[in-house]
């Protein structure tokens, strides 16, 4: 008896290869790891030091960045002034900021000789160290105080107005709109967004390898590539790979149970004026929260400009190189990350399936240098790392990318999909004619988003290219750090200005490139 014939589509193959390739970078490199762990030898006592540190400070930062947060994203709900939208625009700033860059900034503000500790020098105050757990802390409030205020502003805008209303019109006094309004939508949105910021402070590098790395501020990140890079035991590596990357889905998972369980609330979508808030000593209140927030966004940001200029002009040629270098590198992470998205959204959106969505999310627990390692692992005995250092690079930036591209794309395209497709249908559009007269015009925007934000985030890459690397054949990140390194600051400095004006400028151009002419 002869099996019915059918047909695979190219955007089945396409996609299928897409998935293929993404869970042969997640779980594949996992299983690498974890067939090379030696988890007969357990661990030593640095290695239990450097998970306890990687549990405390990525605990105490997501418990500071979310309780900052909070006075920040509500003066920002309740208070309109001028100027208000630019400074919410640029809370988004540090998430695409070079982490070497916000370093450089941190220094130039809280460092030995920063303006901090020469005003406390002023006041014959004893000066702080930003190095250690000070500094971690420091470094990452620095970077997700803004993501967790931007992710708790948009779920305090979301309380339909109707209920302040009635608020006002039982006379509640702001204590009692807190605690009978705001603090049920707190109650839901914050343990999620915990565990996201607890989830990216687990897996930070960049931040641990300029300001911490002693024996008591070694993070299980930080040792990973100890293990690789200066003892050679892929068998460590592999076994403190397994213990984050368990570390790492726990906490994945929690976000995703309590991100899940937010409730959605009607309104008419009316602008209230709140009469309750008005009183000078919350007005007060607001504008001091939203100007410490704004000062401490932005100052840094602000020294880096202002040391870098005069370093710029006394840069060596290796430099420009690596910039360069860096350039490329993020442009092809970009072009690669949206062959990898485009088929996993069209296959979601057009056949509805969940597949696409949980093998595009399985990078979300996957650390940069977990993947690292299993590469290392399984292409040590064939080829020199060093030699794929850059490929590997791309690919690994370009997988990190997919969640935040597919959550940027995957609404147009389901939206697209649902309007025009039986029109296209009847039309007879198929194959590039379909994809170039319907869809494109239409997910311009948040293509170019999702392409802006792929190659920032890979300009500021110090992970994997970290591992890799020739020491001769670093990228722009990379050779920052190494001018650090040799307290050449002035010209760390100013290739700190020169990575933060490539990323934002490949950002900005990415992003308005979506923009200009897409259809609304």
């Amino acid at each position: 008896m002869a099996r019915r014939a059918f047909t695979i589509s190219p955007l089945g193959l396409w996609g299928a290869a897409s998935a293929a390739l993404l869970l042969f970078l997640t779980l594949g490199t996992l299983l690498a790891v974890a067939m090379k762990a030696e988890f007969t030898q357990g661990l030593g006592r640095a290695d239990i030091s450097a998970l306890c540190f990687t549990l405390t400070q990525a605990f105490f930062s997501a418990l500071l960045s979310v309780a900052f947060a909070i006075p920040v994203a509500r003066a920002l709900a309740r208070r309109q002034f001028w100027g208000r939208q630019i400074l919410i625009t640029l809370l988004g700033a540090p998430f695409i900021l070079p982490v070497i860059v916000a370093v450089l900034g941190l220094l130039a503000v809280f460092g030995r000789n920063g303006l901090f500790n020469q005003t406390l020098a002023m006041f014959g105050i004893e000066t702080v160290s930003i190095y250690g757990f000070s500094g971690v802390l420091l470094a990452h409030v620095f970077f997700n105080l803004p993501l967790a205020t931007r992710l708790i502003l948009q779920a305090w805008l979301a309380i339909p107005s109707e209920r302040y209303r009635l608020a006002q019109s039982l006379g509640f006094h702001p204590n009692d709109v807190f605690r009978q309004i705001e603090l049920p939508m707190l109650r839901e949105v914050v343990p999620g967004i915990f565990a996201i910021v607890f989830l990216i402070c687990t897996t930070s590098f960049a931040v641990a390898l300029t300001l911490g790395g002693g024996p008591r501020a070694t993070t299980l990140e930080l040792a990973i590539y100890q293990a690789l890079r200066s003892d050679f035991d892929p068998g460590k590596a592999a076994l403190l790979s397994s213990i984050q990357f368990a570390l790492c889905t726990l906490a994945a998972l929690i976000a995703w149970y309590f991100t899940k369980q937010q409730s959605t609330a009607a309104g008419f979508d009316r602008v209230v004026q709140r009469t309750d808030v008005n009183t000078l000593p919350l007005r007060m209140i607001d504008a001091s929260v939203i100007a410490f927030a704004a000062m401490f966004v932005i100052l840094p940001l602000a020294m880096v400009v202002e040391r870098g200029l005069s370093g710029i002009l006394t840069l060596p040629s290796v430099v420009w190189v690596a910039a360069l270098r860096s350039v490329v590198m993020a442009l092809a992470s970009s072009a690669v990350m949206l062959a990898l998205v485009l088929p996993l959204a069209l296959i979601a959106a057009r056949r509805r399936k969940a597949w696409p969505e949980a093998v595009a999310y399985l990078s979300v627990s996957a650390s940069p240098l977990v993947i690292g390692t299993g590469l290392f692992i399984l292409l040590n005995p064939y080829f020199s790392p060093r030699d794929l250092a850059l490929p590997i690079t791309i690919f690994v930036n370009a997988a990190m990318s997919i969640p935040f591209a597919l959550r940027a794309l995957l609404p147009e395209v389901r939206a697209v999909e649902a309007t025009w497709s039986p029109l296209a249908d009847q039309l007879g559009m198929r194959g590039m004619a379909r994809f170039r007269l319907m869809l494109l015009p239409r997910i311009r925007r948040p293509m170019g988003f999702a392409l802006g934000l792929t190659a920032a985030l890979s300009m500021g890459d110090l992970g994997v290219v970290a591992l890799f690397a020739d020491p001769d054949a670093g990228t722009l990140p990379l050779m920052i750090f190494r001018l650090m390194g040799a307290y050449r600051m002035e010209q760390a400095a100013g290739a700190a200005l020169l990575l933060l004006m490539l990323s934002l400028t490949m950002f900005m151009g990415f992003d308005r490139g979506g923009r200009q002419n897409a259809a609304t």
